[in-house]
């Protein structure tokens, strides 16, 4: 039933979205924003051409995800159980995290150079400290009494991260990576339309500097795509992990 009403809230929204555009392109009636039915079918004529350019966006953003949601998580979860740690670290994530990643874009295309690396680098920076200070403050969220409780029968610290700090915190982390996914697919773009040749973002800016809008569209709805696949990707995964949580709608 849940998945039912999943897909028929994808259904629902897709429609609106489509007749808000329709709308809204009879409205201005400029060439810059065609029709719907119009840039929907030059994406299905172009997803041959596209499907290079998802693959190399796609790894470039399951990359980035693994290296910012694993080293975030970790970080995360040892400055939020350690009150030493806590004290260097927390002051740090009130100064870094605030500053918008984009901004180094610049900088890492001088000592990253081109392709993958760039890309690779800030989204990974981008989900590690939505991930680090969600995963901090889901460690300093758990119960005192919890953890003495498994201290008392034995368990070691090791024991508790893994069957306590960890399950409690996974939640909050599967809930900033999913809230971060978007802002990943927005950076992804900004750093495909400045550096290199591929991926989908080169693909809607390549299109847009030849003043092909349908095309340039068809690369909008493939990112817009992407970015839906991705998030449910992460709902799946969650349901597998952790059953016992509940579970966004």
């Amino acid at each position: 039933m849940a998945r039912f009403k999943r897909i028929l809230g994808y259904v629902a929204a897709t429609v609106v979205t489509l007749l808000f555009w329709a709308g809204l392109s009879l409205a201005i009636d400029n060439p810059a924003l065609p029709m719907p039915q119009v840039a929907l079918a030059q994406f299905a004529e172009s997803l041959p051409a596209m499907i290079p350019h998802l693959w190399i966006s796609l790894y470039r953003i399951v990359v980035s995800m693994v290296i910012g949601t694993v080293s975030g998580t970790i970080l995360g979860l040892f400055i939020g159980r350690s009150h030493l740690a806590d004290l260097i670290g927390a002051p740090l994530l009130y100064v870094l995290y605030p500053i918008p990643k984009i901004v180094f874009v610049p900088v890492l295309l001088v000592l990253l150079g081109l392709g993958n690396a760039p890309a690779i680098a800030l989204i990974s920076t981008v989900i590690f400290f939505q991930t680090v200070v969600t995963a901090r403050a889901a460690a300093k969220s758990i119960s005192p009494d919890l953890v003495q409780s498994v201290r008392s029968l034995g368990a070691s610290r090791i024991d508790v991260a893994r069957h306590v700090v960890f399950p409690s915190a996974l939640p909050s982390i599967f809930t900033a990576l999913r809230i971060s996914t978007g802002t990943a697919v927005a950076v992804l773009f900004v750093v495909e339309s400045i550096a290199g040749n591929t991926g989908v973002g080169f693909y809607i800016v390549n299109a847009w500097g030849r003043i092909d809008y349908a095309t340039m569209f068809a690369g909008i709805i493939a990112m817009a795509l992407l970015g839906v696949f991705l998030y449910e990707v992460i709902n799946f995964v969650e349901n597998r992990l952790v059953r016992w949580a509940p579970k966004p709608e």
